[in-house]
C-alpha cells in the first residue's frame, strides 16, 4: 500500500475536497452517488480510484444503494480499462481503519490493472483453522445475518 496517509478530518479530507471541485483530479465517470478518477500514485497504466461522493469513511459508513452504485461503476470502469489499456489481470481493493491498510479514511474501490511483475503485492499468511473452527465461525455469522 502506499505511504501517503491523508489525515485531514471528516468532510474536508481530500476525496470530499475533490468531489466538492476544490482539489484538482483526472475524472473518469461520475454518478449521483459516486466519482471515478485516476489514482495520482499511478501503480500501472489505468489505476483507477471509485469513491462515493459522500463522506463515507469506511465500508460500514456506506448505504446500500452507495455500495451498489460502486459496485456498478467499478464494473464500468474496469470493462473500460480492459478495452483500453487490455492488462492480462485485474485486482479490485477496498481498505478498512488504520490496521485494514486504509490510507485516504473516505471509502473509495482501487480498481488495478495487473500486469506479470508489476510490484504489487497482496499476500498473507495462511493460517489453517481446521474444519471444527470454520463451522463454528459460520455460525457465528449465519446467525448474526438471521438477526438482522
Amino acid at each position: 500500500m502506499p505511504r501517503f496517509v491523508d489525515t485531514s478530518p471528516p468532510g474536508v479530507c481530500i476525496f470530499c475536497r475533490i468531489a466538492r471541485g476544490e482539489l484538482p483530479a483526472a475524472r473518469v465517470f461520475e454518478d449521483d452517488l459516486t466519482m471515478a478518477f485516476m489514482d495520482i500514485g499511478q501503480v500501472n497504466p489505468g489505476h483507477v480510484l471509485v469513491a462515493t461522493k459522500r463522506h463515507a469513511a469506511t465500508l460500514f459508513d456506506i448505504t446500500p444503494e452507495e455500495g451498489a452504485a460502486v459496485m456498478r461503476t467499478v464494473q464500468r470502469v474496469a470493462a473500460a480499462i480492459g478495452d483500453t489499456f487490455d492488462p492480462p489481470g485485474l485486482t479490485l481493493l477496498q481498505a478498512n481503519g488504520k490496521e485494514g491498510d486504509q490510507t485516504v479514511f473516505h471509502f473509495h474501490m482501487h480498481v488495478l490493472p495487473r500486469h506479470a511483475d508489476d510490484g504489487v503485492g497482496l499476500s498473507w499468511p495462511r493460517k489453517e483453522s481446521g474444519m471444527e473452527a470454520l463451522h463454528a465461525y459460520a455460525l457465528k455469522l449465519a446467525g448474526a445475518l438471521r438477526a438482522e
